[in-house]
């Protein structure tokens, strides 16, 4: 294990920045930790009522975290025991895929929770390590970041007063629209309208994709609401310059969804206000940034994880996961090693199947939605009828969207 005392910042305070935090912590003891985060800390954080949807292997690192959603008091977290992928109208036979967690072993598949639910607890376990460790950890909340620099063999951190760190890594990510445009970026020409659905008859516990031909909707299963009636989450993705969602009344868009979905999701009862996020790729060429001149001292020494290195379309809802995984790699090589920057070009090299792979797929789909091409609805039936009727190989898709490139 590597005795150095480093000196780490992370620069944002979400679920992947605090994991991050939580995790080199723990497995980093030389190690100085400091959170940066432009949010004060007397904010509540737990109502934040955004919806996430976590696969297996991330329930599985929060868990080693000390966090585990599905275990809270209070159902603040639905478990996915199967997911129900399929094209509306049906253009080849009954086109569909079906994953079942039964099938492949495991007791679940992935969870849904809001973002508070999870940001909530992963802050308070942060705040308690720290406070138990003051001498190495430290938490600067209400203090945003308004630059980094490359300085010698580490990075300068200005939060109003400039600080050396041998590491900074940077895990503010934020919503497409409002980002900077990163080396690869798209946009999609879609919007993903979200909110929350009351269910009657729904299947406990199955996620449904529909592909339809305006895009992507999905319902992601929460737990039920006080008087026990099903909830979910839906996303519900349309082309913004035909956009056939917003100028509907809510009845109207009832009515839609209803047509939508198949008769195992169950019956659209009521829909809470629903809220319009354009959609696009924005993603760093690569992890680690070199310095300014690609040449100099101090060159590797900002690395960028989750939205903050890859924002992606949601077909696949990939993004947390993606940045969970991020985390965990960085993590897992710098305990080990002697010199960092040896370190974070492995980081580079090892995360670069996973990361490159989810980037492709999801902006294959997402792509795939706008091409006027004669067949290509029935293209994608055919794809999924063919994957259904291979089980060894939608084993391995099962656990790519479970845990990623291993």
């Amino acid at each position: 294990m590597n005795t150095t005392a480093w000196h780490l910042a992370v620069v944002g305070a979400g679920p992947v920045g605090l994991a991050l935090a939580l995790h080199a912590a723990r497995l980093m003891p030389h190690a100085h930790i400091t959170v940066f985060d432009a949010r004060p800390l007397d904010r509540d954080v737990a109502a934040d009522p955004r919806t996430l949807a976590l696969n297996l292997g991330s329930l599985q690192f929060l868990q080693r975290l000390g966090v585990t959603p599905l275990q809270a008091a209070g159902g603040q977290a639905q478990a996915i025991t199967q997911v129900h992928i399929s094209q509306q109208p049906p253009s080849w036979g009954q086109a569909e895929v079906r994953l079942c967690a039964s099938e492949l072993g495991v007791p679940h598949l992935g969870a849904v929770l809001s973002y508070g639910s999870l940001l909530a607890p992963l802050q308070a376990a942060w705040l308690a390590l720290a406070a138990a460790e003051p001498q190495r950890l430290h938490t600067r909340f209400g203090t945003p970041v308004a630059a980094l620099k490359a300085s010698g063999s580490g990075v300068e951190v200005d939060a109003g007063i400039a600080e050396r760190f041998d590491l900074a890594v940077v895990a503010e990510g934020g919503v497409f629209a409002e980002q900077a445009r990163k080396a690869l970026t798209h946009d999609y020409g879609q919007t993903a309208w979200v909110g929350t659905a009351t269910l009657a008859g729904a299947t406990p516990g199955m996620a449904f994709e529909r592909f339809t031909r305006h895009g992507p909707a999905a319902l992601l299963p929460l737990p039920p609401d006080a008087q026990g009636q099903a909830r979910a989450a839906l996303v519900w993705c349309v082309g913004t310059a035909e956009d056939p969602v917003r100028e509907l009344s809510d009845a109207q868009r009832l009515a839609v969804l209803n047509t939508l979905f198949p008769p195992e999701a169950g019956r659209v009862l009521a829909l809470s206000p629903l809220k319009a996020f354009p959609l696009g790729l924005n993603a760093e060429r690569t992890l680690v940034e070199s310095g300014q001149d690609g040449q100099g001292s101090g060159r590797g020494r900002i690395v960028r994880i989750g939205n903050a290195a890859q924002t992606l379309h949601p077909v696949a809802g990939q993004g947390l996961n993606l940045g969970l995984r991020d985390a965990h790699a960085l993590v897992a090589a710098l305990r080990w090693a002697d010199d960092m920057d040896s370190a974070l070009r492995r980081v580079e090299w090892a995360r670069a199947p996973d990361r490159w792979g989810m980037i492709a797929a999801t902006d294959f789909l997402a792509r795939s939605f706008t091409w006027q091409l004669p067949g290509a609805a029935t293209a994608r039936g055919l794809g999924l009828a063919a994957l259904q009727a291979l089980p060894p190989v939608k084993a391995w898709v099962a656990r790519r969207m479970m845990f990623g490139t291993r």
